[in-house]
């Protein structure tokens, strides 16, 4: 069952739905080969894979679940929207469709959900790749913890379920190129968040960024388990959000990754630049 507000000429995929803990979660399951799983952040679902999966579904299997909370996936009131719940559910997801040797692809807060299992399962991954997200705790640092706290408050929390502030306001503010958030694309995200009742899980992001530290911290302490593993990393250098500083923490960490820098991309690079990563991400999974 499609939504109905869906253009399919953007978004030209069967949707596939799978139960994880008693909640349906929506993904999209196209083409043969060697598996991608590709794990996104906030306010974004499977939508801002299109390009990418159009382009490498003709050698690759590509598997993008929306998250518990987002996209077409269930948004109970009550559910757990912690970083830690969304792991596990990304892992149980995983063991459900018996998904082996994956290689992973995730971005903000979805890296740290994804690549948790890269870090528990270094055997069942085989291959990496990341861009403008993080996976070290983020409380000590002025820019996240500011407007966290901030965010957290009543004000905070109108903004986010009453007026989709992560959508409407931060999406449009996290390109590089303003342009290519078209009116139409832009649409896809907000419908999928379309009341206050379908926003508690991005805001629970919000707070994440306050309370998921010990979860980070735990991840960081165990990289290494992840340096001898291809990693390639994308980077807009015009992100706002997640900004190039964080990318000296990667390459510091992944010594041996590849790094593609993108001068005029924000924080949406699979948005801004899907061409460019569809030629480098065929390139990095399908090399030896």
């Amino acid at each position: 069952m499609e939504a109905s507000w869906i253009n399919t000429g953007l978004y030209p995929f069967k949707s596939n739905y799978l139960d994880v803990e008693g909640h349906k979660i929506h993904y999209i399951d196209e083409g043969a080969g060697p598996v991608i799983l590709f794990s996104h952040g906030t306010p974004e679902w499977s939508f801002g894979w299109r390009d990418i999966v159009q382009g490498l579904r003709d050698r690759f299997r590509c598997v993008a679940p929306d998250l518990l909370g987002f996209g077409l996936s269930d948004k109970p009131a009550d559910a757990d929207y912690s970083v830690v719940a969304h792991a596990r559910r990304m892992a149980l997801f995983i063991e459900k469709l018996g998904l082996r040797d994956v290689h992973i692809v995730g971005n903000d807060f979805g890296l740290s959900i994804a690549f948790d299992y890269a870090i528990r399962h270094p055997e069942r991954v085989q291959k990496l790749s990341l861009f403008n997200g993080w996976m070290w705790p983020l409380d000590t640092d002025p820019h996240y913890a500011r407007p966290a706290r901030w965010m957290q408050g009543w004000l905070g929390r109108l903004l986010y379920l009453r007026f989709n502030f992560p959508v409407n306001l931060v999406m449009p503010a996290a390109f590089g190129d303003k342009k290519k958030l078209t009116p139409e694309v832009h649409r896809h995200y907000k419908m999928a968040l379309p009341g206050p009742a379908a926003r508690k899980a991005a805001f629970a992001f919000s707070g994440e960024l306050l309370k998921a530290n010990g979860f980070w911290a735990e991840q960081w302490r165990r990289v290494s388990t992840l340096s001898e593993k291809p990693c390639l990393i994308f980077w807009g250098m015009r992100d706002k959000f997640v900004p190039p500083y964080e990318l000296e923490k990667w390459t510091k960490a992944l010594p041996n990754a590849r790094v593609v820098r993108f001068e005029n991309a924000g924080h949406f690079v699979q948005e801004e630049e899907p061409e460019r990563m569809v030629a480098e991400l065929a390139g990095h999974f399908g090399g030896s």
